[in-house]
């Protein structure tokens, strides 16, 4: 059974959205959740025009099944914002990546995204603090 919550996260920061995924009439399960929420959660309103946050606009005319009486689709909302999105129905938990034209212009500049960890006696670093000066980075992860 889907959750009745959802944890929308962006740029780090959790909003719950109160309600059900509910079928989108195509058979499958679409990611419906009460628009005006989700759209206050990540600053965007809704006009004539399109999703506005600011002065920017999108334009959704041309995505009928966006927006819905059963609420709006975020899946389709992460393509028509050009911005990937996590979701694990599971645990009701969705999470907006950054916009992907922001993506490509720091990979076109050779700008790796900055993040802070600690070395083995507790100090931290950031990437960033590395910036001019070659540097090797080892991951690894059980998963």
């Amino acid at each position: 059974m889907p959750p009745s919550c959802l944890t929308l996260i962006e740029n780090g920061r959790g909003v719950e959205i109160e309600a059900a995924d509910v079928p989108d009439g195509s058979g499958s399960q679409a990611s419906r959740w009460p628009t005006e929420p989700v759209l206050d959660a990540l600053g965007w309103v809704r006009k004539p025009e399109g999703l506005c946050r600011d002065e920017t606009c999108v334009p959704i005319g041309d995505r009928p099944d966006l927006i819905t009486p059963d609420g709006i689709d975020l899946e389709g909302l992460g393509e028509v914002l050009g911005r990937p999105l996590a979701i694990d129905r599971d645990e009701g938990v969705a999470s907006f990546g950054a916009e992907t034209a922001v993506h490509a212009s720091r990979l076109a500049e050779g700008i790796a995204p900055d993040f802070t960890l600690p070395d083995l006696s507790g100090k931290e670093y950031s990437l960033s603090g590395f910036r001019g000066k070659k540097v090797l980075l080892i991951a690894y992860a059980s998963w």
